[in-house]
């Protein structure tokens, strides 16, 4: 059946789309592929692609839309001189071509390269600088334009596609405000957790040394107290490998790519259950792939609950769950530790990570609840809506 949406409004919706499909992306790779594609399809174009430049007149990156990954693999390498592609990160006016072949910039391409024909590309700009220039090549027609020769980026075209480049930059420059965030936060992460791996490790191998001592002192003149200290020498062995089995997981890069959150939680649930004397559970349903800043906050969130409850609460038991709640998920990390009063800890000034974990969530759109008491232990649960 044939829409009954007028043409303008349609194409209006189009963009619509594309724009909001760019302002949901954070990692800079997933921006710069979701402008490429929003382009090619509001465009009607057969192949789309960007180029962000690097320093020596060329590309730091390139992604392209309309070209399967078998064909990219056969084109081979980007050449280092790249025609009028790499003219068009030095000059801002947009190029509108019947022929790309016709250009005297045109140096030709690897045998694998599909035909390009009619040429659309402007520049990404944030103020005085280029961000990148965006591709669109041989436009899609209806059969009685191409029988007319009427088939050819327009005008309306290139308005259309300098007004997604302005929202691109937009988009672009978020991603990588974000994605120097994130570096940030790892940072300070790793230094709070280099610390900590210092200051508890030391503790431990300086009073293990002292016990070490004590039993040598001991060995001729009272046997029996010799043999205490040298059980007090391991216990004091297997505690400081636990801190550092603990810290090692914390610090290990995770494997969210390519595990997924279920599988990468698991894994260091595992490990901590083996590290530790409380005996550490995980289980999971129903759970879909996530928006990847959602994923990396949950198990941040997860991570910073489960060294509270492993290293301050004294828990006999942690129980770590992921659950399907509508199209997002909920985390929860329950202990039957100590627990403590999260208003008087508050007014102490000792939010043992609750403030950086309410920030994570809130990040990412989802919200976080405390619910814990003296001798009741802590319960912690992060909901996130998905994508």
């Amino acid at each position: 059946m044939p829409s009954t949406q007028p043409p303008a409004r349609a194409r209006l919706d189009a963009v619509s789309e594309a724009l909001l499909a760019m302002s949901r992306q954070l990692q800079v790779r997933d921006v710069l592929q979701t402008i490429t594609a929003s382009a090619r399809e509001l465009l009607r174009a057969e192949y789309a692609a960007l180029g962000v430049p690097d320093d020596h007149g060329g590309f730091a990156q390139f992604v392209v839309d309309g070209v399967s990954d078998t064909q990219w693999k056969e084109i081979g390498p980007l050449p280092r001189q790249h025609g009028i592609l790499a003219a068009m990160l030095q000059d801002e006016t947009p190029q509108r071509l019947a022929d790309v072949r016709q250009d005297p910039r045109f140096g030709g391409w690897p045998k694998a390269h599909p035909t390009l024909r009619d040429f659309l590309g402007v520049p990404i700009r944030d103020g005085e600088q280029i961000l990148g220039a965006l591709y669109l090549a041989n436009k899609q027609c209806d059969p009685d334009e191409r029988r007319s020769g009427e088939c050819a980026f327009t005008a309306q075209d290139e308005a259309l596609l300098q007004t997604l480049a302005k929202h691109a930059a937009i988009a672009l420059t978020n991603a990588r405000l974000y994605e120097r965030s994130r570096e940030l936060t790892i940072a300070d992460e790793r230094a709070r957790l280099a610390g900590e791996l210092h200051d508890a490790v030391s503790q431990k191998l300086f009073s293990l040394r002292l016990t070490a001592q004590a039993a040598a002192a001991l060995v001729d003149r009272d046997p029996a107290r010799a043999k205490d200290e040298l059980r007090q020498v391991v216990q004091l062995a297997a505690e400081a490998t636990d801190e550092l089995r603990a810290a090692v997981v914390e610090l290990r890069p995770t494997a969210l790519d390519e595990d997924g959150l279920a599988a990468t939680l698991a894994d260091q649930v595992h490990v901590l259950d083996r590290a530790h004397s409380a005996r550490v559970t995980f289980t999971t349903r129903g759970v879909r792939a996530l928006p990847a800043t959602q994923e990396e906050a949950l198990l941040r969130v997860a991570q910073e609950a489960l060294h509270n409850a492993l290293r301050h609460s004294g828990a006999a038991h942690v129980d770590v769950a992921l659950l399907r709640r509508g199209t997002g998920a909920v985390l929860t990390v329950r202990d039957d530790g100590r627990g403590f009063d999260p208003t008087a800890v508050r007014s102490a000034g000792r939010h043992l990570g609750l403030v950086s974990v309410r920030d994570r969530a809130a990040g990412v759109g989802g919200s976080l609840t405390v619910t814990s008491a003296p001798g009741a232990g802590t319960t912690i649960e992060m909901e996130v809506p998905g994508g």
